[in-house]
């Protein structure tokens, strides 16, 4: 094969390895243009306030199976997906875009269905819903969603400010999302090989919850700002915890080092994950969609968030060449790999 006909497989690179491979030809030519790709959003100036700027798809067969996924939750989560992002700046979102492509199978009222749960994400959220797009599709549905927010300077957020001996922290509990679409996965099965069997999710709702209808945590951003706490670092937890301590290492220089024992799980994440023979812990670490948040602070921030109901500190960040750790409850330090969602 000559070098012209060469052929590299995108699993190849990966989802992350691919944005590199787009970016390294992107040039920003406006000074407007704080930041590019490489965060959860875009920042650009905007007189004394800076607008962040994040777009996410959200493709039928690949993101949902609307076999479970009711339509009003969908729309819901399509809006908290990308105001998580707008979260993960530490920016408060104020409007969305929201365009849909659509084969003939969808009724009006299917679609009514999709826009109430857009809507009542309108609501909860406080942000404006000022245009889109429609189109038609050959296979199922798609939707994409840009979320714009907006913040002072110095009140963003990167990944790429966290530095040592900073504090890692975590909003919330982890896990529940992928043990969520486990269950709901198994009931899918069960129905498919007997339509008369109904599906028993009745001990199962906090799970099935966060997995179709997760809830993006601009309550913990308005409070960061009463406390006036500006975290060092930040992103949302879409891709597993690991994953993410993985891009915050990376974009600051830096290493980590967390605690098994401060790793927030809820009691029925935790029952569901041992029910299923998943590993609880594996579940918090690399399971993803759970759309908290993930952020560093300055040691002398503790004492504003240690009280905290929603807020756990589950370590701390070293130095690059420390690497990656996780302590487990019997003290061993077993290196942190990222195993999270891979599209590719």
């Amino acid at each position: 094969m000559s070098e012209s006909e060469k052929r590299t497989e995108i699993s190849d690179l990966g989802e992350f390895g691919l944005i590199d491979h787009l970016n390294e030809k992107v040039i920003i030519k406006n000074s407007s243009t704080l930041k590019g790709i490489g965060d959860d959003a875009a920042v650009i100036e905007a007189g004394d306030m800076v607008k962040v700027v994040t777009t996410d798809l959200l493709v039928e067969g690949v993101h949902f199976d609307l076999s479970y996924a009711p339509l009003p939750h969908l729309g819901f989560k399509a809006v908290a997906v990308n105001v998580s992002d707008v979260a993960a700046m530490n920016a408060i979102p104020k409007q969305i875009t929201v365009s849909i492509a659509l084969s003939n199978r969808f009724s009006v009222e299917a679609i009514d269905a999709l826009y109430e749960g857009i809507h009542a994400a309108c609501e909860h959220y406080g942000v404006d819903l000022i245009g889109g797009d429609t189109t038609a599709s050959r296979s199922g549905l798609v939707i994409s969603v840009t979320a714009i927010g907006e913040a002072k300077p110095e009140q963003i957020s990167y990944r790429s400010g966290a530095k040592e001996n900073d504090i890692l922290c975590v909003t919330g509990d982890l896990g529940a999302a992928l043990v969520g679409l486990q269950i709901l996965e198994r009931e899918k099965e069960v129905f498919l090989a007997n339509p008369d069997m109904k599906p028993d999710l009745g001990k199962y709702t906090l799970v099935t919850a966060r997995q179709l209808k997760p809830d993006a945590r601009v309550d913990i951003i308005h409070e960061l700002r009463e406390m006036e706490v500006v975290p060092t670092s930040m992103m949302d937890i879409s891709d597993g915890l690991a994953s993410e301590i993985f891009h915050i290492c990376k974009a600051s220089g830096v290493g980590a080092t967390i605690y098994e024992d401060k790793l927030p799980i809820d009691k029925q994440t935790f029952d569901t994950a041992v029910e299923l023979n998943l590993d609880p812990i594996t579940c918090v670490m690399n399971g993803g969609e759970d759309y908290e948040l993930l952020f560093t602070i300055d040691q002398k921030d503790f004492e504003k968030l240690e009280k905290h109901p929603d807020i756990h500190f589950i370590g701390h960040i070293t130095k690059s060449e420390e690497g990656k750790f996780l302590v487990t409850k019997s003290g061993t330090a077993v290196q942190i790999k990222a195993q999270g969602w891979k599209h590719f």
